[in-house]
């Protein structure tokens, strides 16, 4: 029974750090380097070098600029296109070194697994924001943002406390990224054509029903 919750929680904590590291990266560093070094939880020999004050100084001033920047419509978008060469490949490196001291192919095989999980949680939260960003208010962009605070918070206290129950609630986020993830970037790729189309100057082509009905109104010759 011990070694089946040794497996849940170091599954949990394998792809939780990967989930969280995806919406906002810094925040997942700080908090667990902070409780690691408060003696909260036991680090993976892998990650002792989060709970250096160093790494959790540089981890909490990027998450307070990210706090601020990440609530500005347009530079959140920006703050996020850079941001998908930064967490991706930290969720990678956090879910490695999750697993512990085992043999490199449970290793390279969490690497694997957690940047896919990165690159789902940080493509929802980008193609998301780019869609926000239509609405003309900062409301919106300030409720967001929030939220993805608030649910990484949650999700490391899960992961730590409930890590069975983060699991099924993974398993069901993967399952609702399948189905959103195409929809999220089929808007996305719309919001660009439009900005696209309106700096590059061109007109709205008419649909082929339009196009007839105005033939049929030009004069014979």
């Amino acid at each position: 029974m011990d070694a089946y919750q040794s497996l849940i929680a170091t599954l949990a904590l394998t792809m939780g750090t990967a989930w969280a590291a995806g919406i906002n990266l810094y925040a997942t560093i700080a908090v667990l380097g902070t409780l690691g070094l408060t003696g909260n939880m036991v680090l993976p020999e892998q990650l002792l070098v989060l709970q250096n004050p160093l790494v959790i100084g540089a981890a909490a001033l990027m998450y307070l600029v990210e706090f601020f920047v990440d609530k500005t419509p347009g530079v959140d978008t920006g703050w996020d296109t850079i941001h998908s060469f930064i967490r991706i490949p930290a969720g990678v490196m956090l879910a490695a070194g999750a697993v512990g001291d085992v043999n490199p192919a449970m290793v390279i095989s969490a690497g694997i697994l957690g940047g896919g999980v990165a690159a789902t949680t940080h493509s929802i939260k980008a193609g998301a924001r780019v869609l926000i960003n239509t609405s003309p208010e900062p409301v919106s962009n300030w409720t967001a943002s929030i939220a993805e605070d608030v649910a990484v918070f949650g999700g490391i206290f899960a992961m730590l406390n409930y890590p069975l129950a983060f699991l099924v609630f993974l398993v069901a986020f993967i399952l609702a990224a399948i189905w959103v993830l195409p929809k999220i970037w089929a808007g996305v790729k719309v919001v660009f054509q439009t900005v696209t189309g309106f700096f590059s100057g061109r007109k709205k082509v008419g649909t082929p029903s339009e196009t007839v009905s105005k033939q049929k109104q030009l004069p014979l010759a």
